[in-house]
């Protein structure tokens, strides 16, 4: 089998390629390295199966010949960090649905499989707990940029099923919730190793808002795990699938574990949403992922919990001596 992997030398997309290269597969990756890092992937380019180019997926004549030569396409390369978003919303809207658009219309000349990596931020300002595939989504209104982010993965969404239901081309998608794991950065608000940087520098571990608000983490090789048996059920075609992990745990809190557990000597800082993002900034008090879907087909289940995912951020960055703080 061979696979494109949108966005390959991202933090996913990384992981995604060494598991499909480990199961004989032959793996191309395209990346602008926008927010993917050339060394994500540096130890795979000299295998003999994976190849990479360095190129943005708007360029309609690259990514035709890519999508013609491989038999399914993970759509990972999207605008990722609330950071990011928030400070680039023009970027945000064009890069994840001008680029979704592409990749649809070029698969589906030759009805190739795509797996399109949605978001738990589609959810929006729902307060339906734990978050259904088939809920509402209830967004924020346009003037505040944070949830174009949201819009534009819901846009790829209606996208890609209508690519399934009009034209027949076999299209997944999963809804990603807060994964971590070796190689991600804090540099776009990802907030475990944002705070395991700063942990790890004795600088403040910085909390944004109340700290209240709680979030639900999950090990990235679980839903690397989670993407490879998607793509091979023949089931999970025309279908949308949470990937994550259902324990909550409260940002004030997740500070507080990554101090205890990294040694440090940090104080914890918190910061109004105003300073840290926007004025008016908006953002959910929970997001928890019901599983029961993706678990029925794929006998899903998540290996880690969020103090041994923590632990192995620490070690990585340890080993790794990369700081990680913005």
């Amino acid at each position: 089998m061979k696979f494109c992997i949108t966005g390959g030398a991202g933090f996913i997309g990384s992981h995604l390629a060494e598991s499909l290269l480990e199961e004989g597969g032959e793996v191309f990756v395209i990346d602008d390295l926008s927010t993917g890092n050339i060394e994500n992937i540096e130890h795979l380019k000299s295998h003999p199966r994976f190849h990479w180019v360095v190129d943005t997926i708007m360029n309609r004549d690259v990514m035709a010949d890519l999508i013609d030569g491989v038999d399914t396409v993970f759509h990972l390369a999207a605008a990722v960090g609330v950071q990011l978003i928030v400070e680039s919303p023009v970027r945000t809207i064009e890069t994840n649905v001008r680029g979704t658009e592409i990749v649809l219309e070029l698969a589906n000349r030759k009805r190739k499989k795509v797996v399109i990596a949605s978001t738990s931020e589609v959810y929006g300002k729902s307060i339906h707990i734990p978050f259904r595939e088939s809920d509402d989504l209830v967004m924020g209104p346009p003037t505040k940029g944070r949830w174009s982010y949201a819009c534009s993965k819901a846009l790829d969404e209606f996208l890609a099923l209508s690519y399934w239901k009009e034209k027949h081309c076999p299209t997944i998608i999963v809804r990603l919730f807060n994964t971590v794991g070796p190689r991600q950065t804090g540099q776009y608000g990802m907030v475990i190793p944002r705070m395991v940087g700063q942990a790890l520098s004795h600088e403040p571990i910085t909390v944004f808002g109340s700290g209240a608000q709680r979030r639900c983490f999950v090990w990235v090789k679980d839903v690397v795990n989670a993407l490879v048996a998607l793509e091979k059920h023949p089931e999970a075609v025309g279908n949308i699938y949470n990937i994550g992990n259902s324990r909550e745990i409260r940002i004030a809190d997740l500070a507080k574990l990554i101090k205890r557990i990294s040694g440090s000597t940090s104080e914890i800082q918190f910061i109004p949403y105003d300073e840290a993002y926007e004025s008016g900034f908006e953002d959910m008090d929970r997001r928890v992922p019901d599983l029961g879907k993706i678990h029925d087909l794929i006998g899903y289940s998540p290996t880690l919990e969020v103090e041994d995912i923590v632990m192995r951020v620490i070690d990585h960055v340890k080993r790794q001596a990369i700081p990680l703080a913005s």
